[in-house]
């Protein structure tokens, strides 16, 4: 007799204008189903509290924590991770002011910067170097990359149309 019943069901997600089935709790995290079940390993596992944005991910275009989102909220929303900006197989833009600014050490944060990045440029895409920063405010860099993630942000504001 199983002691532990499970309440899995099927849930269906659209990642990356994709459309996926995947049977999961309904408060499992997104972040697990998206590097768990559907292979997406660009949000990274920092915090688990939605403190440091390594998960970060583009919820309806929105910059949200896959930490702390359970997948059963997402149902009916678009979510676009880091793979899901790429442009017939390049970076996007941002992605690619990222690369170009060398605006890495370890890595592990660019994934919530770029997609932060992204968000506000969906909603402003001449943000000014202010509004950056006050968008950037709650993605935590640990190496200290802070003067190469602002320029290569700012460089992505340039790349806009």
């Amino acid at each position: 007799m199983n002691m532990n019943p499970t309440s899995a069901r099927p849930f269906i997600l659209s990642v990356n204008n994709q459309s996926h089935t995947v049977s999961v709790e309904p408060d499992s995290p997104l972040l697990y189903v998206l590097r768990n079940d559907l292979a997406l390993n660009g949000p990274k596992f920092g915090c688990g509290l939605g403190e440091c944005g390594a998960c970060t991910v583009l919820v309806d275009g929105v910059a949200a924590r896959a930490c702390v989102i359970p997948v059963s909220v997402i149902e009916e929303r678009e979510v676009t991770t880091l793979e899901g900006l790429s442009e017939n197989g390049r970076p996007n833009a941002v992605a690619q002011a990222f690369i170009d600014n060398q605006a890495a050490q370890c890595g592990y944060c660019l994934n919530g910067m770029i997609m932060t990045v992204q968000a506000l440029l969906n909603r402003n895409p001449q943000a000014s170097e202010g509004q950056i920063r006050n968008e950037l405010r709650h993605n935590l860099c640990r190496c200290g990359t802070h003067v190469e993630i602002m320029a290569a942000a700012i460089a992505a504001v340039r790349r806009q149309p």
